[in-house]
């Protein structure tokens, strides 16, 4: 009746009980009323020993704490996710008609099949639900190709979906290879693969490799990979320029092997952020010159950094993180190592070290051996001078007193036990680009989610709403909620965490593999702590440096008083300037001092922004930057379909791979799989039939009608 399956009543104490106890509660009413001072008559009786019986029935009721759990079981049907690639790539003419081959798939799928049975997304920069009369005109304007989100999107859904199909030219221009994404979700992935596998006669600059931090007057290497098809042994000119002036010109002759490194040795004057280019002269034949060109930008920082590592006792993680650090001549390191209360392993003195630090490391501190003398005066630093610091944990750390840096650290603590267990990292899905998860092997992120188990306290850590979760843990590959690494930014405050001990394993594992994921993962986070907002109250930065012609540029703002609390009601303008030509947005509140707005245009070039933002028309402050549109258009540098990336996501995941020629069998196979993919989900309901306020009110309301009958009749 009414699709429920099972119906059960619980109690908390034992029914048995219950049972003895309304016996005991009949046998009570009916002595009450077995004589009455005046006599009355026998209905009266019958209804004074009704009211009381079930007042006091219900009474056990509220103590004996009923709970009605009714299970309804549901059938939900399968659906089928088809995700159709709208980026403007599908336009390349290589002969291949990609753009018709999309739209007469897209004009059959709502004939081919049931319209219950699936739902169509686009895809490019995000993925979007457009209306059926949009699914047969496709625009193909987006400015960059996602895959990732696709199954992300995936994901989130709560359906019984049976399968994913993907119509595209597999060639990834943002975001990371989903592919061990799709694997985790357990759905069979069909790709249907768009344009041409052939190579091309083509000149392109496959990559560049360069350090996203560097320093002034420190030379440093820029490596360009090019490769060419078809132009074996002919030369072109191989150009690098900083703001669009020439810095070096090498002329190379390309390689019959049809790939070759070129190094340009970049030494900044100054400080800054540094638009750089690298440009490969175009030949006659070439397919397209739009990937002869890389826009990438570089900081370059100021003087060297000095960094101090607090120890609160002595531990192997100390040792191997000061030797990470050592080895960049960009670093003064030194070390306070505690043994005994006031005392350190190092015969300096430790006031100087504290004045001279620009970036602290916590590691296992502050410990029991810590005085409260000097931990105040590192939490001055830190608190009040706004110095940035690294904390990672050891068996020594002492919680409590590292809870009275609580606002200034990126998570709050939850004080559990102190039992520690084995975590590995797992690494979330928006930060594979992360600039502190790079390293030297061809998938960093796999790296990361192998490392050694380290040891992490059983407390609970939550993250705080301005802080990265960059990984969480992992217990014998079972994902968890708990943090691991984190870094949080909060106006001119920096700071990263590890929240476990033993990290130096990390180290010696990657090191026999001859990866530097431990060096530069310590390396990285030192720059990333040491590139300050210099104090500014308003920071307003596009979400990246380089944009699609047609794509949205995302402007995202902080906006914090004198005291650097957030301001959520301010009056956030930015200028938008390009060739003299000027543009301004107003940036919308989301709440906690975060603002957002969006800008857009047709024009290609190089941009700059400045930004202001005002409160009761005073004045907050300041910020300015850069960003470029369109100079390298991405969806157009490769040409060529990434056949191997759509077969591998559909092998892997237990689909199959169809031609753009041939993908009529699709459709039947789907339908073979909805008639199979049915599934029963069992909805629990509880009621408690005790924990309400009308329960009690008729209660009331009985005893209350046999007290005024009572009272009618004379009764005592």
């Amino acid at each position: 009746m009414f699709g429920i399956e099972k119906v059960d009543l619980t109690f908390s104490i034992d029914p048995l009980l219950l049972i003895l106890a309304i016996l005991l509660f009949g046998l009570f009413t009916l002595f009450v009323y077995r004589f009455t001072v005046p006599v009355i008559n026998t209905k009266l009786k019958a209804l004074l020993i009704s009211l009381r019986f079930i007042a006091l029935l219900l009474l056990l009721f509220v103590i004996f704490e009923p709970m009605l759990t009714l299970t309804k079981k549901i059938i939900i049907n399968p659906v089928n996710f088809i995700f159709i690639d709208n980026s403007r790539s599908i336009l390349i003419d290589d002969g291949t008609n990609r753009e018709q081959t999309v739209n007469d798939f897209a004009s059959e799928l709502g004939k081919e099949i049931n319209t219950n049975e699936f739902e169509a997304y686009t895809f490019g920069k995000e993925v979007t639900q457009p209306g059926s009369e949009e699914i047969e005109n496709l625009t193909f304007t987006e400015g960059s190709t996602n895959f990732s989100n696709i199954f992300s999107s995936v994901g989130d859904q709560d359906k019984n979906i049976s399968s994913i199909v993907i119509i595209s030219d597999g060639v990834i221009t943002e975001g990371s290879n989903p592919v061990f994404t799709a694997e985790k979700l357990s759905i069979p992935v069909f790709t249907i693969g768009v344009g041409d596998t052939s190579r091309r006669n083509d000149i392109e600059i496959r990559n560049v490799l360069y350090n996203e931090y560097i320093y002034a007057e420190t030379p440093t290497t820029i490596q360009t990979t090019i490769s060419n098809t078809g132009f074996a042994d002919r030369d072109i000119n191989v150009s690098i320029y900083e703001e669009n002036v020439l810095l070096e010109q090498k002329k190379i002759t390309l390689s019959r092997e049809g790939i070759q490194n070129i190094d340009f040795e970049y030494k900044p004057v100054s400080g800054g952020e540094k638009k750089l280019t690298v440009v490969a002269s175009g030949l006659n034949g070439e397919f397209t010159e739009a990937n002869n060109k890389k826009v990438f930008y570089i900081n370059v920082l100021g003087n060297k950094i000095n960094i101090l590592l607090l120890g609160g006792s002595p531990s192997p993680d100390i040792s191997f993180i000061k030797e990470s650090l050592q080895k960049d001549e960009n670093f003064r390191v030194n070390s306070l190592t505690q043994f005994a209360p006031g005392k350190f392993l190092e015969k300096v003195n430790p006031q100087t070290l504290l004045d001279s630090a620009d970036i602290f490391f916590l590691i296992g501190f502050p410990s029991n051996e810590t005085t409260g003398e000097f931990y105040n005066k590192v939490k001055n630093k830190i608190a009040n001078q706004s110095k940035a610091f690294f904390l990672s944990l050891s068996s020594g750390i002492d919680f409590k007193k590292l809870n009275e840096l609580q606002k200034e650290l990126a998570i709050n603590i939850n004080i559990k036990s102190a039992f520690y267990r084995e975590v590995q990292p797992i690494i979330e899905s928006n930060q594979v680009k992360n600039p502190l998860l790079q390293n030297n092997s061809q998938n960093p992120i796999a790296v990361w989610e192998n490392l050694p188990p380290v040891f992490q306290p059983d407390i609970q850590f939550t993250n705080k709403p301005e802080s990265e979760l960059i990984s969480r843990t992992k217990m014998n590959n079972i994902p968890s909620k708990t943090p691991l690494i984190v870094s949080r930014k909060l106006g001119n405050k920096r700071s990263i965490a590890v929240l476990a001990k033993d990290i130096w394993k990390w180290k010696l594992q990657t090191a026999t593999k001859n990866l530097d994921l431990f060096d530069r993962f310590i390396n990285s986070s030192v720059k990333w702590l040491n590139t300050s907002e210099d104090q500014k109250q308003v920071n307003i930065k596009t979400s990246k440096k380089i944009y699609s012609l047609g794509e949205e540029v995302e402007f995202i703002g902080q906006v914090y008083d004198a005291t650097f609390n957030p301001v959520s009601d301010a009056e956030v303008k930015v200028s938008v300037i390009n060739k003299g030509e000027k543009s301004e947005i107003i940036l919308n509140s989301v709440g906690n001092g975060l603002y957002e707005g969006t800008f857009q245009t047709n024009k290609a070039g190089d941009y700059s922004f400045s930004g202001e933002a005002k409160s009761d028309n005073l004045k907050l402050g300041t910020d300015a930057g850069s960003f470029n549109i369109g100079e390298v258009d991405i969806e157009m540098v490769n040409p060529r379909m990434n056949f191997e990336f759509l077969k591998s996501l559909a092998d892997r995941t237990g689909g199959e791979y169809f031609d753009q020629n041939n993908f009529a069998g699709l459709f039947p196979l789907l339908k073979r799989i909805n008639e199979s993919a049915s599934k029963e989900k069992m909805l629990t309901s509880e009621i408690n039939l005790w924990s309400t306020e009308w329960l009690m009110a008729v209660i009331i309301l009985l005893f209350a009608i046999e007290w005024f009958i009572r009272k009618r009749a004379g009764m005592l």
